[in-house]
C-alpha cells in the first residue's frame, strides 16, 4: 500500500496516518520527523537541510526530495508508505513523480482529508501542550486530570501560539492558497479522493481504507 496523505492543520491527517500505519504494517513517513532526525543525525544531506534552517530560510525542495529518496530506500519501505507531509506544492509533485517512477514505488492513491474551518479551530484551539515533556491534551477531548497540569510529567500545560485562533485561521488560509494547484494536479491524475475529516474518527478511516487499492 503506497499512499499519499494530504490534509491542512487539524484535519487529523496525523492520527489517521498512525492508524493506517498500524493497519497496514506500513511505514508512516512524516517528512517534518525526517528532516529532523536528519539534522540529528548529523547525515550530509540534514547537515545541507541545517544550514538553511539555521538561517530561517526554507529548505530547498531538491534537499528534502533527497530526504525522502532515503527513507524509501529503507528495507521497511519497499512493501508500501504513507507519506504525509509532502508534497505541498505542484514542483515538489512532480519531483515525487519522477522520483518514485525511478524506485518503482509510484503511489497508488492520493487521499486529501478536508474539514471546516469551524471544526478546525474548535480542534487546535482547544490543543493544550506540556512545556516539560511536550505531551498534548485537549481541554474538551482528551483533558489532563486537573487543569493546567500534565498528567505525565506534572509540567504546566500552556496554548502554543500556532494553536491561537487568529493564527489558526491565517494558518488554514496560507494552506488552501498553496495547495489548491495541488489538489488540481493530483484530481487530473485521476488518484485524488477527497474524504470529510468532520465526520466521526472510525468514519474517517474507514472511508479511507475504502479508497486503498
Amino acid at each position: 500500500m503506497r499512499l499519499i496523505l494530504l490534509g491542512g492543520p487539524g484535519v487529523g491527517k496525523g492520527t489517521q496516518a498512525q492508524r493506517l500505519a498500524a493497519k497496514y504494517n506500513t511505514p508512516h513517513i512524516a517528512t517534518g520527523d525526517i528532516l529532523r532526525q536528519a539534522v540529528k543525525n548529523g547525515t550530509d544531506i540534514g547537515l545541507k537541510a541545517k544550514s538553511y534552517m539555521d538561517k530561517g530560510l526554507l529548505v530547498p525542495d531538491e534537499v528534502v526530495i533527497g530526504i525522502i529518496e532515503g527513507r524509501l530506500a529503507q528495507p521497511d519501505a519497499k512493501a508500501g508508505y504513507i507519506l504525509d507531509g509532502f508534497p505541498r506544492t505542484v514542483p515538489q509533485a512532480k519531483a515525487l513523480d519522477e522520483l518514485t517512477a525511478r524506485l518503482n514505488m509510484v503511489p497508488d492513491a492520493v487521499v486529501n482529508i478536508t474539514a471546516s474551518t469551524e471544526m478546525v479551530v474548535r480542534r487546535l484551539s482547544g490543543r493544550r501542550t506540556c512545556r516539560d515533556c511536550q505531551a498534548v491534551y485537549h481541554v474538551v477531548n482528551i483533558p489532563p486530570k486537573e487543569a493546567g497540569v500534565c498528567d505525565r510529567c506534572g509540567g504546566e500545560l500552556y496554548q502554543r501560539d500556532d494553536d491561537q485562533e487568529e493564527t489558526i485561521r491565517k494558518r488554514i488560509q496560507v494552506y488552501m492558497e498553496q495547495t489548491a494547484p495541488l489538489l488540481d494536479y493530483y484530481a487530473k491524475s485521476g488518484k485524488l479522493t477527497e474524504v470529510s475529516g468532520d465526520l466521526d474518527i472510525d468514519v474517517v478511516f474507514a472511508s479511507i481504507c475504502d479508497v486503498i487499492p
